[in-house]
């Protein structure tokens, strides 16, 4: 079924409105791993130090998460976006202006609790607009923007950070975020029903003898808990996350300090990863709607195509970490990127599938918080093993905890929650 033409203009607005927020965003999770070798001469900083700056971020990130999908619930994207883009932009500038490993600490943690919103508010903005039965496509076009911003942070930042400092990439990305800031709130708008017309909500599947389910209680929140599918996907997102983000923050540092390539040609071999990592947000979310075609149920085909990307994601680690061959191992890692996008892409749209109506963005943000733990810890150990012994037991873990996690998602996401 097609969309009405006034349900199509208000897609469209929504996900390019998504993905430029969602690229900017990411700019600023990376601005500190392009910036990694800058910033560790000018602090005088160690690689345990570096990982340990490198984790701040993701755990207020991933504390936050809980209380923000509550919240996305019950007040709507449009405000909780707006004010996190604002919190986001002011910390990322802050970073510009650290002079000391603690001040940066504090900088980055305020970056994480600014940053939550946005993907629990970017899915809920898609079961908004989007009938469940098309979610994968936006959802994969909406996490497009990770990859995309990470691609673009190696390529754009350098030539700024060798032109002025280290600093102006910080300033220059938070002034972006304010101008993302600005255009969200005046653009975006929630879908008021009793505007609709009859096609419209036929579109949307809001059922005309009834009324929207309420947003969801503190009580309703914490019953999520107790199902199996919510510790699946938490489980199951901390082992994606975490291989996902052992590149995501050392990757520009890997290459330099493991592989020994010099500034620019590491910047390009970063950005060839997270290029394909844009490709594979989009294939995924494209490929998922068809597999649910064919799964015996939605929650079925979601979860196993989560599954899928994540075995790869494994299987191409391993040798990334081990041949010596530098075109090789970015080849491979171009292909871990490729299957983490595709796999958060599909994490993202399971969660439209597994939540009640009332509790997407609650059952999101908490599959969320789990792979921000991973997300979290994913730095530290990098950067311990790395400093102990090398960068090529740090990947081979990073692999064992990914497999971990898609056996959670594999044994444990069976059926949808109720309401």
């Amino acid at each position: 079924m097609q969309p009405p033409i006034r349900i199509r203009r208000r897609q469209t607005l929504t996900l390019v409105l998504l993905v430029v927020c969602g690229v900017i965003n990411y700019l600023d999770r990376a601005t500190l791993a392009v910036a990694n070798e800058f910033i560790r001469a000018d602090l005088g900083l160690s690689l345990g130090q570096m990982g340990l700056l490198l984790s701040a971020f993701s755990w207020s990130y991933a504390l936050c998460q809980l209380p923000v999908g509550a919240l996305v619930d019950r007040i709507g994207p449009r405000w909780l976006l707006f004010a996190g883009l604002v919190l986001w932009s002011l910390a990322q500038a802050a970073g510009g202006l650290a002079a000391t490993f603690g001040y940066f600490v504090l900088a980055r943690i305020a970056l994480g609790i600014g940053e939550a919103p946005h993907f629990p508010a970017a899915a809920r903005a898609v079961s908004n607009w989007f009938p469940p039965r098309a979610r994968g496509t936006p959802t994969g076009i909406f996490n497009s923007a990770s990859p995309l911003g990470m691609a673009l942070a190696p390529l754009c930042l350098p030539p700024l950070i060798l032109a002025t400092s280290w600093h102006w990439a910080f300033f220059v990305t938070g002034a972006l975020g304010l101008v993302a800031a600005l255009a969200w709130v005046t653009l975006y708008r929630d879908p008021v029903r009793a505007q609709m017309s009859a096609d419209e909500r036929a579109y949307l599947e809001l059922n005309d003898s009834a009324e929207a389910a309420p947003p969801a209680s503190f009580a309703a929140w914490r019953a999520l808990f107790r199902h199996r599918t919510t510790w699946g996907m938490m489980l199951g997102f901390f082992g994606s996350v975490y291989l996902n983000w052992v590149y995501l923050t050392w990757l520009p540092g890997y290459l330099r300090a493991e592989r020994h390539m010099d500034l620019a040609y590491a910047g390009i071999a970063a950005a060839i990863p997270f290029a394909c990592g844009f490709a594979g947000a989009l294939v995924a979310g494209w490929a998922s709607d068809r597999i649910v075609k064919s799964a015996a149920s939605p929650i079925a085909g979601r979860r196993n195509a989560v599954v899928l990307t994540m075995l790869g994601m494994v299987a191409f680690t391993i040798p990334a970490a081990l041949v010596e061959s530098n075109v090789l191992a970015v080849a491979c890692i171009a292909m871990v990127i490729f299957l983490a996008n595709a796999s958060s892409a599909c994490a993202w749209s399971l969660a439209t599938v597994a939540a009640p109506p009332s509790r997407i963005a609650s059952l999101g943000a908490i599959q969320n918080f789990g792979g921000f733990l991973g997300g979290a810890l994913a730095p530290i150990l990098t950067g311990y093993i790395a400093q102990s012994w090398s960068f090529v037991p740090a990947l081979l873990t990073g692999a064992g905890i990914a497999f971990a996690g898609a056996l959670a998602y594999h044994f444990l996401v069976i059926k949808p929650i109720p309401e």
